[in-house]
């Protein structure tokens, strides 16, 4: 096996001067030249003295023959005598790992007649081995054949343990580099991912809080458009518009129990909810039997709500309260086959509840307003209602030039059915006249219950004429009604009515309420159930032309 040298400066200058100097000394012994005289045996003499001194193995062998000398070096290293030497085979010294390198070293350098240059391991006396650097130099004759072999052997030994020492160090430390290099590499490309994850959570949650920042925003929106919803129906037109943007993923419905508070009605839906029906009962609702949200998850059938029987995903319903009344339920629909969030049906939650809120406010605001516009009793508005829309009208029939017909009924003898019947039966008999009255005009004329048993109709762009002629008709009719009380007929019902018109009868409520009022208590002397004009005012066409020239300056 051949290792090179890392680094023997000293020890091949040192075999160079050697060989420089006993090859010079043999050279003038003639024995180089092959020339021999009478100094030969000086020469050799001196060659032997040199190589004694030599702190190296010094050797010369003869082709074909083996060694023919050698100082006392090689005879220390291997334990041979000096006759055993001569002659003596070398390879049986080497290490036989370098046998085959050494045989074939030498035979290039037979062939070549080149010097020969190696490092082999020698076996000692003791029987271990050290590494020797070998230099073999040819010495040719004059017609330069090989006729002897000049050596020289440098004990390297320690400079080679000390080579592969140094080599298994840094194999060590290169190993530990490499070991280190990984595990960084490792190190860098783990905190890479880590960084690209922590990078790519903080991105999604950027966008999360982004997307909720966008939810609330339009959440806080929604809410301030209820706030100035006029009517349900604005309600329903802000939920439907704004629900999709707060919940793109999920399709929706607002159910709504009736006035009988017995069933729910669909009142709005959004993004193509799939209701089987748009009428459910309450019991159809699992989040109304709780009083809580109720989640359905797509294939659970342990509470299903029989109103989102054709929901392919997951769902969720809200109840929707008012003072702790459920007044109906918000329904959300998965539109894919995803997971729902908790926060989404917080989301949701807060979302009914501003629905609700809605709801039950203009609900109240209707109820208040019908209050104070209606009577309790007949459902008719009542005389403030009256007063407002009489000064409304008379103002529109003056600026379009246009009649306006006022009527006021008294029914007959309405005293005797609250003697004779009770005042139950009195009431009743004012709910049927008021619904009478309802059927008997026309859908922009007004109904009025005027106080006690008395009504007041106002008929726009009604002329004297035709205003005559409803109240006639009204009369005739009225008798053919029939009234029921606890399955008891209570008789014939008739009705006083004094007609008053614009401009005839002036241009003011109170002087066409007075005018009217007049002419019924003309029919009442006459003789009751019938209808009775009143009389022209005389300044009827100042009061026009005045009313006018204001309307117009206005």
């Amino acid at each position: 096996m051949f290792y090179p040298v890392l680094d023997y400066r000293l020890a091949v200058l040192a075999i160079a001067l050697v060989m420089l100097i006993a090859y010079e000394v043999l050279r003038l012994s003639g024995l180089v030249s092959g020339q021999r005289n009478a100094s030969e045996s000086e020469g050799e003499a001196r060659f032997r003295i040199l190589a004694e001194a030599i702190p190296e193995i010094v050797w010369t062998a003869t082709p074909g023959q083996g060694i023919e000398y050698c100082n006392q070096r090689l005879l220390d290293l291997t334990g041979l005598n000096s006759e055993q030497i001569l002659g003596w085979n070398w390879k049986s010294l080497l290490h036989p790992d370098d046998l085959p390198v050494a045989l074939e070293n030498w035979e290039k350098a037979h062939l070549s007649g080149e010097p020969l240059d190696a490092e082999y391991r020698y076996r000692t006396a003791k029987g271990d081995y050290r590494w020797y650097l070998v230099r073999a130099t040819p010495m040719r004759d004059s017609s330069g054949n090989i006729m002897k072999w000049f050596g020289c052997c440098v004990d390297i030994d320690d400079q080679m343990r000390n080579q592969q020492l140094l080599e298994e160090q840094i194999k060590e430390y290169t190993a530990a580099l490499l070991e280190a290099n990984t595990r960084l590499e490792t190190e860098m490309r783990e905190r890479a991912l880590a960084q690209q994850e922590l990078n790519q959570q903080n991105e999604r949650m950027v966008q999360e809080l982004t997307r909720r920042s966008q939810r609330a925003t339009t959440l806080a929106k929604m809410a301030e458009l209820l706030q100035s919803c006029a009517d349900l129906k604005d309600v329903f037109g802000v939920v439907t518009g704004m629900a999709p943007k707060i919940f793109p993923e999920l399709s929706g419905a607002v159910l709504l129990f009736n006035s009988s508070h017995d069933v729910l009605e669909v009142a709005t839906s959004w993004a193509d909810c799939r209701l089987p029906a748009s009428v459910f009962a309450p019991q159809d609702c699992w989040a109304l039997r709780t009083g809580h949200l109720h989640l359905a998850v797509a294939g659970d059938h342990t509470a299903e709500c029989k109103h989102a029987a054709s929901a392919p995903y997951e769902y969720f319903c809200v109840p929707l309260l008012s003072q702790g009344e459920a007044i109906g339920i918000l329904h959300f629909q998965c539109n894919a086959p995803v997971e729902l969030a908790e926060g989404e049906m917080l989301l949701a939650t807060t979302f009914g509840e501003q629905v609700g809120l809605s709801i039950s406010n203009i609900r109240l605001r209707e109820a208040l307003r019908t209050q104070s516009i209606r009577d309790p009793l007949t459902g008719l508005f009542n005389r403030r209602y009256l007063e407002e829309t009489l000064q409304r009208e008379i103002r529109r029939s003056v600026r379009s030039e246009q009649s306006l017909g006022v009527l006021m009924l008294d029914l007959d003898h309405f005293k005797k059915f609250n003697d004779t019947y009770g005042h139950d039966a009195g009431d009743t008999v004012l709910r049927e006249t008021a619904t009478f009255l309802t059927k008997s005009v026309r859908a922009e004329d007004v109904v009025c219950r005027f106080g006690g048993e008395e009504f007041v109709i106002i008929l726009p762009v009604a002329d004297l004429r035709a205003t005559q002629a409803r109240g006639e008709r009204i009369c005739s009719k009225l008798r053919e009604l029939t009234v029921l009380h606890q399955g008891q007929s209570l008789g014939m019902i008739t009705v006083s009515v004094g007609v008053a018109a614009l401009p005839e009868h002036g241009t003011s409520p109170s002087a066409l309420l007075e005018a009217a009022d007049t002419a019924l208590y003309r029919a009442k002397r006459e003789g009751r159930d019938r209808v009775a004009l009143a009389e022209p005012s005389l300044k009827a066409d100042e009061q026009v032309n005045a009313v006018r020239t204001r309307a117009t300056s206005a």
